[in-house]
């Protein structure tokens, strides 16, 4: 069976890897002054920056209609046998609702809800892209990729709450808060939502270092197979750098991954956030 992995552009996977395994990629749209613009294509994280920097409003974002799954499924289908498409976590968007009605309408299409966001759908698309290349069933992927998102370990820390706020998900209180304390909180995405973990107090850079600590140094069931250091823009390289060098001294990772989080998600967290996401045995 020749199989398709396709994936919402919030996976968050670079270009390089999404040409690497032949991944589809089904953008979203952030919307800024009432223009629907795609994700990756016709507008950047950078642009969302710089727009709130000028002084304009915090974008919101709509996910992949029916249409254009239906669309991009039927041409696929055209030389595949089976699709296997990724979701953004259903608590968070209307995309998988949408990918399911788009794939009642044709056969052999398998809708995941990877319950998760950025590359925590990213691990799931590359586990599901090495299947497809080895022949392994559609059916099988989806189940086996169902029961395997529950050992996702997803978090991330933000360098503010403003973005959160004028998005509407978090309390102007609670931003005002933490800027005041200078807290840089950890989100971490349980039962396919998000939620406050541990606050850290000072730099962002200085609370990184301290939650990668945290999240990998002296744990016994973390899976080594792979790791994403996944970061919004605004950092410089050589902290990004000091990372990649913290995360490979807590354990014998074979592949360390390295990406920006695509428009969706910095629309969301705003500039300098950065998160380690990775399995549990």
């Amino acid at each position: 069976m020749k199989t398709k992995i396709t994936a919402d552009s919030t996976c968050d996977l670079s270009r390089e890897l999404i040409e690497r395994y032949d991944i589809g990629i089904f953008p979203l749209c952030v919307v800024l002054d009432k223009d629907p613009l795609r994700d990756g294509i016709d507008i950047t994280p950078r642009d969302i920056f710089d727009h709130v920097r000028a002084g304009g409003n915090i974008g919101s974002t709509t996910a992949v209609n029916v249409s254009d799954y239906s669309d991009r499924f039927g041409q696929y289908l055209k030389e595949y046998d089976a699709i296997v498409h990724f979701t953004i976590s259903s608590e968070m968007s209307a995309c998988y609702q949408n990918a399911l009605i788009a794939a009642q309408e044709l056969q052999n299409v398998y809708i995941v809800d990877s319950r998760n966001l950025s590359t925590g759908i990213g691990q799931l698309v590359l586990d599901a892209a090495v299947m497809a290349q080895d022949g392994v069933d559609a059916a099988d992927i989806k189940d086996k990729l169902d029961r395997k998102k529950e050992l996702l370990d997803v978090s991330f820390v933000l360098d503010t709450l403003d973005y959160l706020r004028k998005g509407g998900r978090c309390s102007a209180l609670a931003a005002l808060g933490a800027n005041l304390l200078s807290l840089k909180p950890c989100i971490e995405v349980k039962n396919g939502k998000m939620g406050v973990g541990k606050k850290y107090r000072g730099s962002v850079e200085k609370s990184l270092i301290k939650y990668v600590e945290d999240r990998l140094r002296d744990k016994s069931d973390i899976d080594y197979e792979r790791i994403f250091i996944t970061y919004s823009d605004g950092f410089d390289p050589a902290f990004i750098d000091k990372v990649e060098e913290q995360v490979r001294s807590y354990g014998p990772f074979k592949q360390v991954l390295r990406t920006m989080a695509g428009c969706t998600i910095s629309n969301h967290c705003g500039p300098k956030c950065m998160g380690v996401l990775f399995y549990h045995k």
